[in-house]
């Protein structure tokens, strides 16, 4: 009997998630082309912003409901990675997974802008060099070059992107091989088989 194939993952999401990794990857090896690498991190803020939102308002694979679990069972997903649960939608690791990049992103994204405009009153940006800049002044009397700080702090965002990208890419390799099924495919086409899945 064959197994049933059913629809997955929207066309939101897929077009997120090509477009993520297009736009990422534009802004990471433009670094020396300014206006490439500055308007690939807006596109990328924007497909951030908008998955947050899709999170919320999205089909039912898509909402963060049905994969942002607690961190108890997060880790007790993991240590059955030996023989792990098969799930329709994101494991809780891959749910876990999709959250840090996206904080992980965002922050890349916020840093860049903070680099190109230090002046600018993003809050997030005031938070940071009061706690950071302003403890660094008390023990040095010095003020720190903001342009330098932020450019700092965003190159290590952005290499924290592709270590946890590296790392994604593995989970989806050993979950398709583990789970026998290609997960790049149900990306593209936003299918699944349904033999054998907890939903």
């Amino acid at each position: 009997m064959e197994d049933k194939v059913v629809k997955v993952w929207d066309i939101a999401v897929r077009v997120f998630h090509w477009s993520l990794v297009f736009f990422f990857a534009l802004a990471y090896i433009s670094e020396d082309l300014e206006l490439i690498h500055e308007y690939s991190g807006y596109v990328v803020l924007a497909l951030v912003g908008f998955r947050f939102i899709w999170g919320l308002i999205g089909t039912k694979y898509a909402r963060f409901y049905n994969f942002v679990k607690r961190p108890s069972v997060v880790i007790g997903y993991v240590k059955s990675l030996a023989h792990p649960k098969r799930y329709l939608g994101h494991n809780p690791a891959g749910g876990a997974m999709m959250i840090i990049l996206l904080v992980s992103i965002s922050l890349t994204g916020v840093t860049g802008y903070k680099t190109k405009y230090p002046e600018s009153n993003l809050l997030f940006g005031q938070i940071i060099e009061s706690t950071l800049i302003g403890e660094a002044n008390a023990d040095s009397g010095e003020r720190h070059d903001k342009d330098e700080f932020w450019e700092e702090i965003h190159e290590f965002f952005a290499n924290l992107m592709l270590l946890l990208i590296f790392i994604h890419i593995l989970g989806v390799l050993y979950s398709s091989l583990i789970h026998n099924e290609n997960l790049v495919k149900s990306m593209i086409d936003g299918t699944k088989k349904v033999s054998n899945q907890k939903e």
